[in-house]
């Protein structure tokens, strides 16, 4: 099922105070942001975006999976920040293994700063605080969400972030992972997305031939994931794109096809990252939804060429 272009095909943006910002396009939904989630603070609350569709309507995130209900569709976080959990549930020690503590924080929306839609782009520009256990603001983040590219003839559009993370704790907050911590390639970290359970046995693809398990906490610009929908039974392709900006790039990637899908942006797979007090981290990334089962070639085309944007 592929999508097709209609005199009335335009964005719009719906608010719902105090809970989420949707966007749609042709009068269904692309995305819905929840900014404020409600959730326990053992699931470490943080604004998610699910659903995530593809144009042609196929939803490409998964809400609470039973298995780790902190996975919340597509979010920016992080499991180990100087001894504090932003990612949720338990924490890696090691020797011990994951163990609850009562170290859970929470990325908490302040305030809108912009919301604007056009007839075929949307910006959003937010401010949030990190917030620890026990009350400390340690990052206040400046976000920026663009929708600025869809691409109806190739049946995809473009999902883009910039993140702006002040240190604002006066001391030096160290970035890590459970590898950092003593598990092997279990580097997750960063903007990360959760598949729906039907994409679990996808192919994942990452420049430079990789493919697969060889994936997993390797240096690439892009990394693709390509799976399949239950009821519908389409293929969709997602695209993630690094920026020669960022840190460590390219990128080393998390990336699990079994027992569910998963890929995150793992600027600190196994080594850690100090962020000194009063500075910032800027953080840009690209992420492009299709519908269909892209090549390599397909993929490579469009991944190098949005290297810069």
């Amino acid at each position: 099922m592929m999508h097709r272009h209609t005199q009335d095909s335009r964005l719009i943006l719906q608010h719902t105070l105090h809970s989420a910002v949707e966007l749609k396009y042709a009068g269904q939904t692309l995305f819905r942001y929840v900014y404020e989630s409600g959730a326990p603070a053992v699931e470490s609350p943080k604004p998610y975006f699910h659903p995530l569709r593809t144009l042609a309507g196929n939803e490409v995130t998964i809400y609470r999976p039973h298995d780790h209900v902190w996975h919340k569709g597509l979010q920016m976080t992080s499991a180990h920040l100087s001894g504090q959990n932003f990612w949720g549930g338990p924490t890696y020690i090691n020797g011990q293994g994951y163990v609850q503590l009562d170290n859970n924080g929470r990325i908490q929306h302040e305030r809108w700063t912009d919301l604007r839609c056009e007839d075929q782009s949307a910006e959003l520009r937010e401010e949030l605080r990190w917030i620890t256990a026990n009350g400390e603001t340690w990052i206040r983040e400046k976000r920026r969400i663009t929708v600025s590219e869809i691409n109806v003839d190739e049946s995809y559009w473009a999902l883009d972030f910039e993140f702006w993370l002040d240190n604002t704790r006066h001391a030096p907050l160290v970035f890590g992972s459970p590898t950092t911590q003593g598990r092997p390639m279990a580097g997750y970290g960063g903007l990360f997305w959760r598949g729906p359970r039907s994409f679990t046995g996808g192919r994942a693809l990452a420049a430079g031939g990789l493919e697969g398990p060889d994936i997993m906490g390797r240096r690439a610009p892009w990394l693709a994931f390509i799976g399949s929908h239950d009821g519908t039974a389409d293929s969709s392709t997602l695209i993630f794109i690094d920026n020669p900006a960022n840190i460590n790039y390219p990128n080393k990637w998390f990336v699990r096809t079994e027992p569910f899908a998963a890929v995150s942006f793992a600027f600190s797979f196994d080594e850690e990252y100090v962020l000194a007090a009063g500075d910032a981290l800027a953080l840009t990334y690209r992420i492009i939804i299709a519908d269909g089962a892209w090549t390599r070639e397909q993929i490579a085309q469009l991944a190098e060429s949005n290297y810069l944007k």
